[in-house]
């Protein structure tokens, strides 16, 4: 059942989000399910804010940034498909964003040039799933991929990526942006502010940073309440995307005790906000036969023949630990399908779990993504 659910995703859906604490292997999952969306024809983005780059060196990227670069597909893929991959610039994402939603050209220079804006822009940008949600919000509306992907942030506060949209709506408030400018009025200059319910703090900020400081600060608030309207509809359309027919989220785990926990938060959390979750993608998974090997049965003869000139009992040995050692994998493998049972309990009957092995090396090429994406979709060997 899981198979063609996942399929259909890749087909069908215009933006899969996924989700999950860090080391799990997001951006490993995200750039797999993105290269075969498409091998499956259609026109994919694949858009990460990890700042180690691995996916740029899973895709054998040379530049990799706030453009996207186009990635060589092999042959035998469906006609029409193309993957792109972009990783996100902070600093390039808050400038366009300032740029497209200030009323005019003069406004958004205004507003890059102030000083104040220059010494909390690094704050801003630092945020990065807020910068996730706007630079996402702008390539899915672009319109120019079928698909996108988004491998989110590493956050330390799970819920952080699920609270950016609208921060910048909020910080431009109407109301914030009132108290901030009620000592000021247009055409009665600086003077103003000195005056109103919020004198004492404009004095006191005025005694420690000087005139000029407070100057600039009322430029800075005069400049950012024009742009309240745009942050505003903005925030309001990513929350749409997130929760739109053709969005889906993705649940990213390892089969570990604490990942299973996030899992099932994040579960809960979705589901209580109304997103639309298709379920759960398990990765590096111990995988193990139907039927314990009998060791000795399958390799005693082989050892025992390749035993001359070493000491005493060496066949026996390796024998013996080989044994030992499938048991303890089938006693690991236990252990995580037990956990994922645990998260199939947080589980919707319509969400579905997928799984992945822990494949040998690392997943550093374009070959080991397409082997990784084809246990995922139930293609590989």
């Amino acid at each position: 059942m899981a198979e063609p659910v996942l399929d259909g995703l890749l087909r069908e859906q215009r933006l899969l989000l996924c989700v999950g604490s860090g080391g799990v292997g997001k951006t490993t999952v995200a750039a797999s399910l993105a290269v075969q969306a498409a091998l499956r024809g259609r026109r994919v983005l694949v858009l990460t804010i990890d700042p180690a780059r691995r996916l740029a060196n899973s895709l054998g990227l040379q530049r990799f940034g706030n453009d996207a670069v186009p990635v060589a597909l092999p042959d035998g893929g469906e006609p029409g498909g193309s993957l792109h991959a972009m990783m996100l610039d902070p600093h390039t994402t808050i400038r366009q964003l300032i740029e497209r939603v200030a009323p005019d050209a003069a406004s958004a220079e205004r507003i890059l040039h102030n000083r104040i804006f220059r010494a909390i822009a690094d704050s801003i940008a630092g945020s990065q799933e807020y910068m996730a949600t706007e630079k996402l919000y702008d390539v899915v509306d672009s319109g120019r991929y079928d698909l996108v992907v988004l491998d989110t942030p590493p956050v330390k506060n799970a819920l952080d990526f699920l609270d950016a949209p609208g921060r910048l709506a909020r910080f431009t408030d109407r109301q914030i942006m009132k108290w901030f400018l009620a000592p000021y009025e247009e055409g009665r200059g600086f003077g103003r502010l000195l005056w109103g319910t919020s004198a004492v703090v404009f004095r006191l900020l005025g005694y420690v940073f000087g005139k000029e400081f407070l100057g600039e600060l009322s430029e800075f608030f005069q400049a950012f309440r024009d742009l309240y309207d745009g942050f505003r509809e903005r925030s309001e359309a990513v929350v749409e995307m997130f929760a739109a027919p053709s969005t889906r989220f993705l649940v990213v785990c390892a089969p570990t005790a604490s990942s299973v926990d996030t899992a099932r938060f994040f579960l809960g959390e979705l589901r209580q906000r109304g997103l639309p979750c298709a379920g759960v993608v398990v990765n590096q998974r111990a995988v193990v036969g139907s039927v314990a090997p009998d060791a000795e049965a399958a390799l005693g003869a082989l050892a025992h023949e390749h035993e001359a000139g070493l000491a005493p009992h060496t066949a026996d040995a390796l024998v013996a630990r080989l044994g030992a050692a499938d048991r303890r994998l089938r006693e690991l493998a236990a252990l995580e399908q037990r956990r994922l049972a645990f998260v199939g309990q947080a589980m919707a009957p319509s969400q579905s779990i997928w799984g992945a092995p822990r494949l040998e090396g690392e997943v550093h090429d374009l070959d080991a993504l397409i082997r990784l994406g084809g246990f995922l979709t139930g293609g590989a060997p």
